[in-house]
């Protein structure tokens, strides 16, 4: 079986012996076997390009370890860069740690999933990810002798195979639900319903899912779960739902249609503690199905949906945190493609093309062009869409702020809000502040008890129409005079601000950028900086430059550092700092994360000290930017190019030199400890 095909119709095969390595020596650290096993998949023209591949993988590493328990380890990503979906799979001597609460890992899956996978692809690799839960399939891989034989047993589990076990029910009625014994009336209901998805929905959804229904099988309970993962999802039936005592949301992302689980009582925490710990989640779930008192879905929305004392709950500090995110992240594409349009437009037609585009826009055309031509007239026609894609930032902001909140019940009266905060000049703070009034008034609506025949007109007509009516009159009436004051006056003490102030303002945003890289607190600082663009005063445009040439810093600081001294750093990180330097050109900040999440104690603060000179000295040479987005790219839309580039230098070398000295004089305490064991022996 030297070229095995998988028979699962006209998918090409996802495993070869190529791409496979018993009892290898791939390295000491996780970064160097998922460079190995990307380099054999690239080998194998699986992926054009295994820099690419391994970024991906250690991107996902950086958001939750990979490792489980048993020894194994699933690093797992989409990229562009790969063709097809593929395994690549290591049997390693030695153990290599990934973060498994038990230990290190002997047998290694890079599962690699192309950007839009089907259907079919993304079915088998939720199968192997689900075979990884089954003890004799695991022990088989340890025994297995040659690669032929690890690719027999892995197309074994990928033929198609049995849905995920549940008790059989009618489609069309509740399935019998274990009855109150007379003798036990405090006898718990026998059905728990679940819910697991994680970031990429490539292999922790489906083995969470497998981990439940094992655990269930094991207490004597019947757990029906639904997958929200990258192979599609059936929702359950209303019915299962409504027969079951508890719900358990094992997710590390939003629940899609919590409202169906609503007044049920819940356990919730992320999809990995599904894996490590299901008999405990199935044993709390049980729990709370006895207790009055059990912490319960809310009625239509995704925001209190808290688990029990020990199903590891979540804080309002982060529930709030993840909803102003969500709005956040869904307004950040307006903001870049209207942004990027009016750089472009004044590229084309100079700055003063935005006093006369509506004009040239509505009353020429390409057949009947204006004064100064065709140049001229693009120009104003890219304006005039940028800044109407920019018009849906704060509308976008507070509607999926609102969405967040209630789900689906909230858009309509978000966006209403925010076209509120728009009209009487309350801008993003009135987005902020409408959104969440719009959320909390859908949630608020949604829970009020109507007879079965109303609750179909609930989420589309009821709810958007009085949640509407509410945040309306607030923005209108109360609030939306003094919002508008403060945005004024935000702006105007950041027009007045001169000398050590607007320096320590950069400074500032210059430690944001570079905390978290692409985290809540570099989200702050870029929404904070792109919401400016829409006044276009100076300030705001010095505020845009500063975050984007810090953002710039740490992934150009780290390809600097590991360039100047390689010895410092490991083969995956050169090769990772080969990419960072387009990377950081291109003002992606997380080109630095898989550094970071090797050695957050010693990389972290050299960021942050590059970050802060280099916002400090962009606020000082009064440097401006009208784009968003882009690095280097949109060097025309830059005033004070010189000065912008020296700024930037400054900063990557001030961090470079901090990472490097870091590593040279600060050991980590693993290795610090090794030390001594030496010494102590000597």
């Amino acid at each position: 079986m030297s070229n095995p095909t998988i028979s699962t119709g006209p998918a090409p095969a996802i495993i070869s012996p190529q791409l496979i390595a018993l009892d290898a020596d791939l390295g000491d650290s996780k970064e160097a076997v998922i460079e190995a096993l990307a380099t054999r998949l690239a080998d194998d023209g699986r992926s054009s390009d295994a820099s690419a591949l391994k970024a991906a993988a250690l991107a996902r590493e950086a958001q939750s370890a990979t490792g489980l328990p048993g020894g194994i380890a699933i690093p797992h990503c989409r990229d562009a860069s790969i063709a097809t979906a593929s395994l690549g799979f290591a049997r390693l001597r030695p153990k290599v740690d990934f973060g498994a609460p038990d230990g290190p890992a002997d047998l290694v899956f890079l599962i690699a999933a192309p950007d839009g996978a089907g259907a079919e692809h993304m079915k088998l690799l939720s199968s192997l990810a689900r075979a990884l839960v089954k003890p004799e399939f695991v022990a088989s891989l340890r025994a297995a002798a040659t690669p032929n034989d690890v690719v027999a047993l892995v197309e074994d589990v990928l033929k198609p195979a049995a849905p995920l076990k549940k008790t059989p029910a009618a489609p069309t009625e509740a399935p019998p639900a274990t009855p109150v014994q007379d003798d036990s009336h405090s006898a718990p209901n026998k059905t728990i319903v679940a819910v697991t998805a994680c970031p990429t929905g490539i292999a922790h959804t489906y083995m969470a899912a497998d981990s439940l229904v094992a655990a269930g099988e094991r207490a004597g309970v019947t757990v029906h779960v639904e997958t929200q993962g990258s192979s599609g999802s059936t929702p359950l039936p209303a019915a299962t739902i409504a027969a079951a005592g508890a719900v358990i949301f094992a997710t590390d992302v939003g629940v899609k249609g919590k409202e169906r689980f609503a007044g049920k009582p819940v356990v919730a925490s992320g999809v990995k503690r599904a894996i490590n710990e299901p008999d405990a989640m199935i044993t709390e779930a049980l729990r709370a199905g006895l207790d009055p008192g059990a912490a319960r879905v809310a009625g239509d929305a995704a925001s209190d949906s808290e688990s029990s004392s020990s199903g590891g709950d979540v804080g309002w500090g982060t529930r709030l945190r993840q909803i102003l995110l969500t709005g956040v992240s869904y307004m950040i594409p307006f903001v870049a493609a209207g942004g990027l349009l009016i750089a472009l437009g004044f590229l084309l037609a100079g700055y003063e093309i935005s006093d006369k585009a509506e004009a040239i826009t509505l009353d020429n055309s390409i057949f009947a062009l204006p004064d100064g031509g065709l140049k001229t007239y693009l120009g104003a026609v890219l304006f005039q869409l940028g800044s109407l894609a920019f018009g849906f930032l704060v509308p976008a902001l507070a509607g999926y702020i609102a969405f967040a909140i209630a789900d689906r019940p909230g858009l309509a009266p978000g966006f209403t809000a925010g076209a509120v905060a728009v009209f009487v000049g309350a801008g993003f703070l009135g987005g902020l502040v409408g959104g969440l009034i719009a959320g909390f008034a859908a949630l608020w609506i949604g829970r009020i008890g109507v007879p079965q025949w109303a609750r179909g007109l609930m989420p589309v007509v009821v709810i958007p129409l009085f949640a509407s009516l509410v945040v309306g009159l607030l923005m209108f009436i109360v609030l939306g005079k003094p919002l508008a004051a403060i945005t004024d006056g935000l702006t105007d003490w950041l027009n007045g601000l001169t000398g050590s102030s607007v320096i320590l303002l950069g400074v500032i945003l210059g430690l944001m950028m570079c905390f978290d890289l692409g985290g809540p607190v570099n989200k702050a600082a870029y929404a904070f900086a792109v919401a400016g663009l829409s006044v276009t005063d100076e300030a705001s445009l010095r505020i845009m430059a500063a975050v984007m040439a810090a953002g710039m810093v740490p992934p150009l600081a780290m390809a600097l550092a590991s360039t100047i001294r390689p010895k410092l750093f490991t083969p995956a990180e050169r090769e990772n700092g080969k990419a960072a330097w387009l990377l950081g050109a291109s003002f992606i900040s997380e080109g630095a994360i898989p550094f970071a999440a090797a050695d957050p104690l010693r990389v972290i603060p050299s960021m942050m000290a590059g970050g802060a000179v280099t916002g400090g000295l962009i606020m000082a040479f009064d440097v401006t930017l009208s784009a968003p987005h882009g690095g280097i790219f949109v060097s025309f839309a830059i005033g004070g190019i010189v000065w912008f580039f020296l700024a930037l230098a400054a900063g990557t070398a001030v961090a470079a030199l901090c990472v490097v000295a870091a590593k040279q004089l600060i050991k980590p305490k693993s290795k610090v400890a090794t030390e001594d064991k030496v010494l102590t022996a000597a």
